[in-house]
């Protein structure tokens, strides 16, 4: 029996099926996480390259998860999301053993930013395959009834994950030495790949499976929302602990934990706010909270005001990513999940594989505070594509409404 046709089941039970699979999506992103908030300062002040190398250093990550989310949709929709998620992992601590070599070599500045770069296109090939293999894996165990809850619960173990792992780096690398960094994520990995061994695969979906490019242009438009508001992510997870360093201010690392938990408290609190008033209603009220964060971090004068700004930004970008998933998931038959769900995670990647160099440009002509008046303005664009893909949906869904009520009055 397939999952969607299962019987009723607890919310509880529901929750347990769901945390069991997107636990692995906590542990690649913890992996993730660990040099985040180091990293950009390794690269600028120990290996002496300029701010938008650092930015670029950070963002070719997310370059190198876009390049393979096709492959990583096509992979779960084929082999299976557990096969996905295991290959995923791998490459998670094929990253690792790159990331210790090049914290090794930091007297040769030019190999170690190679290695560094390197470990970074790995782990994004990595986080591309763990991240949707998760989702699909999750939705196969619970349901297509539950889509809204398993990205929103794979959300909250990825930025959870980054939350944990930015001070769990900083610690690491300030009192024991930057090559831990490396060992860490090698361990993260290897345990993931040892604790989803003995969980059930679920069965592929079988039927009409849309052809990627046919996929691709049905989410765009909810794609370049996506990537609109995932600017602020981006221009606080690259540039947070330059901007704080440029104020004078410590604890840098501790905005993105603040940012992380703020995040994963919305999506416990407002779980189900867009089964009850529509991804859309909820993405539009989402960008504007995240406009006003963003706003704030650029007229910080304080750490505190500037922890507040970060804390609005992320209690507005945490339904960002399910809002508009859900209504973008919903335009293709169930075999193509996996590409609908890589095609639209296309536009996250993108939007942080070009906010790092792009920022750090922005913030070589301007200070590191511009940078989150340019997100703000991102978040803001989004929002009025929000409104307009609302209204469109809501013209093309009156003439089936007016059918159905005509249907209904004959009969």
């Amino acid at each position: 029996m397939s999952a969607d046709s299962a019987p009723a089941r607890s919310a509880f039970a529901t929750t347990l099926q769901i945390v069991s699979v997107v636990f692995f999506t906590f542990l690649c992103y913890l992996a993730i996480g660990i040099p985040l908030a180091v990293l950009p300062g390794y690269v600028h002040n120990d290996l002496g390259f300029s701010t938008v190398v650092a930015g670029a250093a950070i963002s070719v990550q997310y370059l190198a998860t876009l390049a393979t989310r096709a492959l990583a949709g096509r992979c779960a929709d084929t082999l299976g999301p557990k096969r996905t998620v295991s290959l995923g992992l791998i490459g998670c601590g094929a990253s690792g053993v790159l990331l210790a070599l090049a914290t090794l070599v930091g007297h040769w500045p030019a190999l170690s930013l190679t290695l560094l770069i390197t470990s970074r296109l790995v782990l994004g090939c990595g986080e591309s395959l763990c991240g949707t293999g998760a989702i699909l894996w999750g939705i196969g165990r619970v349901g297509a009834a539950n889509n809204a809850r398993v990205i929103s619960w794979n959300g909250v173990a990825s930025y959870g994950g980054l939350a944990i792992g930015a001070p769990l780096g900083v610690e690491f690398a300030h009192y024991i030495g930057f090559w831990t960094l490396g060992v860490a994520v090698i361990a993260l990995a290897a345990l993931g790949y040892w604790l989803a061994r003995p969980i059930a695969a679920v069965p592929v979906v079988h039927g009409e499976r849309m052809s990627y490019r046919s996929v691709f242009t049905r989410v765009l438009p909810y794609g370049l929302g996506l990537a609109l508001g995932s600017a602020g992510f981006g221009s606080i997870a690259t540039f947070i602990t330059l901007f704080y360093a440029a104020h004078q201010w410590s604890n840098a690392a501790f905005t993105l934990t603040v940012f992380g938990a703020v995040f994963i408290g919305t999506r416990f609190v407002f779980s189900n706010a867009i089964k009850r008033f529509g991804g859309f209603r909820v993405a539009i009220v989402s960008f504007s909270f995240e406009c006003a964060g963003l706003l704030l971090l650029w007229l910080a004068t304080a750490p505190q005001i500037a922890l507040a700004g970060a804390a609005l930004t992320g209690f507005g970008f945490a339904l960002v990513f399910p809002a508009l998933g859900v209504e973008a998931v919903g335009l293709v038959p169930a075999a193509s999940r996996g590409a609908a769900l890589s095609a639209y995670s296309v536009f996250l990647d993108l939007s942080l594989g070009i906010t790092g160099p792009l920022a750090g440009y922005v913030a070589h002509l301007f200070g590191f505070g511009s940078v989150f008046l340019f997100a703000a303005i991102a978040a803001a664009a989004a929002a009025v594509l929000s409104v307009s893909l609302h209204r469109r949906s809501m013209r093309a869904a009156a003439p089936a409404a007016a059918k159905g009520s005509g249907s209904s009055t004959a009969g």
